[in-house]
């Protein structure tokens, strides 16, 4: 499971000066003109689309991309099975066929999943994209030099645990099966009642094997999707895409590929790329980002410019900011000193210091507040808005610590407000007024990583915070309350080392489950059952908020990635 800031990168800093006319509140795509995202007119092909963006679109290998529902920029090159249903908001968290004619076809108990390819599916060059491509691209990237991807199919296939690739070991996954060009077969470990979800990543991207080349594939890897790849600068810093001759709109429902060009220019700072958003001069008229927000300041300069307004893109992706308890460093063990700071917790100011409430709804669960993943409201421990100081007093008296307690809560110096000391600082007030005097240690960004990834350097409260691979509840709580993934010698995200054995029974028993909305129920009722330990305490989920260009066309903003969806997009 990877760490959440992979896809929520960053907002930009509440200092950052920008050209921007003062205006109105920003409004998301749900308030925009469908169509046109502001414009007048229905999009049209034809173009080309500039995308600016702060950090590089580096390995640009499926083997090596971490990305979900099909990635973004990746998406348009490389097709998978399955992806992200191309539509607005919460219809956008469903998953639905690629290359597959379905979202895969289980047998009894969801331990084998078969799938069939459409007919007339063609890569770059025009040669037929086959099964044994598929099983070729997944087993690619085990390859130790290709490292980078989802690590899900290591566990989840038969006899995948210590397999090196197909350039150490010939013979291949005999967990994946081609009985034909057309047919593919995946035989599991386990019961994965979500499997659909993971077919959508890069790694189920179809790879010939004689266009091979290794670790310099992702110079030129070859297309499957609307766009093939004409020019990869220094590792992705600068990214030109242009049309896949032999990819047909007819065997593709979701990607709509207006522009006949996308020039993705990566490496910028986030004040530069606002800037040149906001301005929408020459190019950058039709630019998009998929990477940076706007943040508290350049927010309130855009306030009451309806022109600016217009294009802020509103984005929710499934993410929860939260304090992680060590249950196995004193005062932690005891349950009512977790609880009684989870009654001091002011979300109002956190919210407040995490850029307002237009970044940063306030959190009570675990789980995003969204259906795909099981969202069912609860609060064990009921304290509004600004805190319960005085209930939070009394159950330190009953822990023994009526003359008050002195803890640290570790976070990290990066101006990032998902850790920031600024968000450390807020905490810290509020556990004041309850009799809690926190000291506060920084850590820089790679260690203070390593340090609450570590069982034996864990502290014993900190700032964390998770994404899902998909909007699902079961990346969401598994790898952070399921036993069986603790992990004692290398990165651990079970910070409660939580081993229940009837919260792991119920993760597999709903892994079992094939129908998705029943699934998500019984996600959002462990979410609770495992809310009322205390083990961590949800301080909100992040809104992004970013610009687009004036003559940027057909914004689609889904649920699953919370970001512009480029494959939507059309330029004027």
């Amino acid at each position: 499971m990877r760490h959440p800031s992979v896809i929520a990168r960053r907002v930009a800093a509440a200092s950052v000066s920008l050209v921007l006319a003062a205006g109105a509140a920003a409004c998301g795509p749900e308030d925009n003109d469908a169509e046109g995202g502001g414009a007048d007119s229905a999009p049209h092909k034809g173009g080309t689309l500039t995308v600016l963006n702060s950090s590089p679109q580096q390995d640009f290998d499926p083997a090596r991309l971490y990305t979900s529902g099909g990635g973004n920029i990746p998406s348009l090159v490389f097709r998978t099975l399955t992806t992200r249903n191309r539509e607005n908001g919460e219809a956008g968290a469903q998953v639905v066929p690629d290359l597959a004619t379905d979202t895969g076809r289980p047998n009894k108990d969801a331990t084998v999943w078969t799938y069939t390819l459409k007919e007339g599916l063609k890569y770059e060059d025009g040669t037929p994209i086959t099964s044994a491509d598929i099983k070729y691209g997944i087993e690619r990237s085990f390859a130790p030099e290709l490292s980078g991807g989802a690590p899900y199919l290591r566990d989840w296939l038969v006899g995948a645990a210590d397999y090196q690739g197909p350039y150490k070991d010939k013979n291949g996954l005999d967990a994946i099966e081609t009985p034909d060009e057309r047919t593919i077969v995946f035989h599991l470990n386990k019961p994965e009642g979500e499997f659909p979800y993971l077919a959508t990543q890069t790694q189920f991207a179809p790879v010939p094997k004689s266009k091979d080349t290794g670790t310099k594939y992702e110079e030129h890897p070859v297309s499957s999707g609307p766009y093939k790849v004409v020019s990869n600068e220094n590792d992705g810093e600068h990214l030109v895409l242009e049309r896949n001759p032999h990819w047909s709109a007819s065997t593709d429902a979701e990607r709509k590929a207006y522009p006949d060009r996308i020039d993705v220019r990566s490496g910028l700072d986030p004040a530069v790329i606002n800037q040149r958003l906001s301005a929408s001069q020459g190019t950058d008229a039709a630019a998009v980002t998929t990477d940076t927000n706007l943040g508290p300041a350049e927010l309130a300069k855009v306030t009451g410019d309806k022109e600016l307004a217009a294009r802020v893109g509103t984005g929710h992706f499934g993410y929860t900011d939260y304090l992680a308890f060590n249950p196995k460093v004193k005062p932690f063990d005891d349950i009512r000193v977790r609880q009684a700071i989870a009654y001091a917790i002011d979300r109002s100011s956190v919210v407040n210091a995490a850029g307002g409430s237009a970044l940063a709804e306030p959190a009570t669960t675990f789980l995003p507040n969204q259906k795909s993943f099981g969202y069912t409201p609860y609060d064990p421990y009921p304290a509004g808005e600004s805190g319960d100081p005085a209930k939070a007093r009394q159950l330190l008296k009953e822990a023994g610590h009526g003359n008050g307690l002195t803890i640290t809560l570790t976070h990290s110096n990066n101006k990032d407000f998902e850790t920031s000391p600024e968000i450390a600082t807020a905490i810290q007030d509020a556990l004041k007024k309850a009799g809690i005097t926190v000291r506060l240690r920084g850590l820089e960004d790679n260690q203070y990583s390593d340090t609450i990834h570590d069982v034996k350097s864990e502290p014993g409260l900190f700032l964390a915070h998770w994404g899902a691979d998909w909007p699902s509840g079961g990346p969401f709580l598994a790898p952070i309350f399921d036993g069986r993934q603790i992990v004692k010698d290398g990165a651990n995200f079970n910070s409660a080392q939580l081993n229940d054995k009837t919260v792991n029974a119920e993760i597999d028993a709903i892994n079992k489950l094939t129908d998705l909305d029943a699934a998500a129920k019984r996600w959002g009722a462990l979410d609770q059952k495992i809310g009322e330990k205390a083990l961590v305490v949800p301080l909100f989920h992040p809104v992004y908020k970013r610009l687009y260009g004036k003559d940027v066309k057909n914004i689609v903003i889904s649920d699953w990635t919370g970001v512009l969806d480029v494959s939507q997009v059309a330029v004027k």
